[in-house]
């Protein structure tokens, strides 16, 4: 099938021109590093490692397995599988015969994986057997009736009842030949990522990349990161998560390093793993930096060999970031800000003076372009709150199935993200909320990010959201819902203002009411789903 996008003629003369997309695919990578390192370790997970040059040899079975089972360039192959080299082996068997990848995450169950599958139209579905005591298979096979395009389901470490066909089998046939790749390979300004959004704001959106948006992505990120081939990343992200995607699956790849997967993420496990395989970097959203830091066993390990960790998709608290230092010494924390829509489009640099970690979200990578506008599209000058807006070569070719959505998301070349922030004198970027997020009380915006930060560095706090309670007379209130740390018995409305009073926070800003939970509800990443705690406010009210 063929979908519709946004790319243009003008855009891909630009970005080529521009020397951003190299017309480069990613089974480019794989098999340059199994012709130059067949037997350096490509991938580590719970199960099992494979080298590079077994790993291109799976790929190409795979490739010739899905070539039988009628797969062919543009057609969808959607896998549903944990953190397993079989999710980078279907990925690359996919992109060798040009057909279009369309991961989903673990945790995804009838609702969200009826909608994807169906709006991708998708040939085949790959699934686990059974991951944390669920059958997928049956799963499938209940939603099965409504996706009259699918044809084959293919299950990993299956029953024999399960599915129409396992693994083993689908990797039966000969390699793909090498005339036959040759023939198949893809125009690196095809699709090939068909990825949905993690939802915080409400349905899922089906974003498109091509090969070229996905390798310029990866492209600048070792040398501002001071990584290369010798480095060992860790992927604890989901790999259907554009994040895992990106850094779990690909970066390793593009740059022939080695990787070490997690399919359940455990803190203790983690830093295990970096002392066994010395590991250099990880990436994920802030949660996992604060999961590890209140690892008890931490002290156990040698964590020296962990030079970064890159937390993306939601601001780093400065509490977090002083913590790091302390309990992680020889790791630099870095902060970053992007969307399935633009990968990553800023991240700080391990040179930064400390109030740029802690207080930005980093600046752009190069070719990529960021500026806030006002109401009326207008640009605002720095140190100026507005909506802000990205273009350059990471930005996606358009929402899958909805191109009115897209071309309502772009104003000429430039996407609105749908966050607020501010831009800096030095151009870096410091996001202040979503648009939707935004607190109106009577006519004044409650600047939504800066008091959340505050509040997080009361010592019971463990997690803060300032979210819009609806009001009669001023429209919308703030109101702070948090989660309590362990042991931590009660935190009452009078000792929030207290410490707000405290902390300098002017009184207009101070949430008028207070919400303790058990927890957030959260995307897959790690984001709060701020419209579901909005949802549960609206019940409460």
């Amino acid at each position: 099938m063929t979908f519709e996008t946004a790319l243009t003629p003008e855009r891909i003369e630009r970005c080529t021109r521009q020397g951003f997309w190299r017309g480069r695919i990613i089974t480019d990578f794989l098999d340059e590093a199994a012709a130059r390192t067949p037997d350096k370790t490509a991938f580590i997970d719970p199960r099992r490692q494979t080298s590079y040059g077994r790993l291109r040899e799976e790929v190409d079975r795979c490739a010739q397995g899905l070539l039988g089972l009628g797969v062919g360039p543009g057609d969808v192959v959607s896998f549903q599988l944990p953190n397993w080299v079989e999710w980078v082996v279907v990925h690359l068997a996919a992109t060798r015969i040009g057909a279009i990848s369309n991961p989903l995450i673990p945790i995804y169950r009838e609702r969200e994986v009826g909608f994807m599958v169906g709006l991708a139209k998708s040939k085949v579905i790959v699934v686990p057997g059974e991951f944390r005591g669920f059958d997928f298979p049956a799963m499938v096979e209940r939603l099965r009736p409504d996706w009259p395009r699918l044809e084959y389901v293919v299950v990993v470490d299956g029953k024999p009842d399960q599915g129409d066909l396992p693994w083993t089998d689908l990797l039966a046939a000969a390699p793909i030949a090498p005339e036959r790749v040759a023939a198949l390979r893809p125009d690196a300004n095809e699709v090939t990522l068909l990825i949905f959004t993690s939802g915080t704001t409400g349905e899922p959106k089906g974003v498109m990349h091509t090969h070229n948006t996905l390798v310029a992505a990866n492209d600048p990120l070792p040398a501002r990161l001071g990584l290369g081939a010798d480095s060992v990343f860790h992927m604890a992200s989901t790999l259907a998560h554009l994040t895992g995607f990106l850094y779990g699956a690909r970066l390793p790849v593009q740059n022939g390093a080695t990787a070490v997967l997690q399919d359940v993420w455990d803190p203790d496990r983690f830093a295990q793993l970096v002392q066994q395989h010395r590991i250099s970097c990880t990436c994920g959203a802030t949660p996992f930096l604060h999961d590890v830091l209140a690892a008890p066993g931490l002290d156990r390990y040698d964590l020296s060999p962990l030079r970064r960790f890159c937390c993306f998709g939601a601001p780093i608290p400065r509490v977090m970031v002083r913590e790091a230092a302390r309990r992680l010494p020889g790791t630099v924390v870095l902060g970053g800000w992007g969307q399935s829509e633009n990968a990553l489009v800023t991240l700080g640099s391990p040179d930064d003076p400390p109030e740029k970690v802690t207080e930005t979200d980093g600046f752009p990578w190069p070719g990529m372009r960021i500026r806030v506008v006002d109401q009326a599209g207008t640009e605002l000058p720095p140190d100026q709150d507005g909506r802000l807006q990205v273009t350059g070569p990471f930005l996606f070719v358009g929402y899958a199935e909805r191109p009115e959505l897209t071309r309502e998301s772009f104003q000429g070349e430039w996407f609105d993200t749908g966050d607020l922030a501010r831009i800096d004198a030095d151009g870096y970027l410091r996001i202040s909320g979503r648009t939707k997020d935004v607190i109106i009380r009577g006519g004044e915006n409650i600047p939504v990010a800066y008091v959340e930060n505050v509040l997080y560095e009361h010592d019971k706090l463990d997690a803060v959201a300032l979210v819009a309670v609806p009001d009669p007379r001023l429209q919308e209130r703030a109101c702070a819902c948090v989660v309590l740390k362990p042991g931590a018995e009660d935190f009452t409305f009078d000792e929030m203002q207290r410490f707000l009073k405290e902390k300098g926070v002017a009184r207009q800003y101070w949430p008028e009411k207070l919400v303790v939970l058990p927890e957030f509800p959260r995307t897959p990443s790690g984001k709060i789903q701020k419209f579901q705690l909005r949802d549960h406010l609206r019940g409460d009210a």
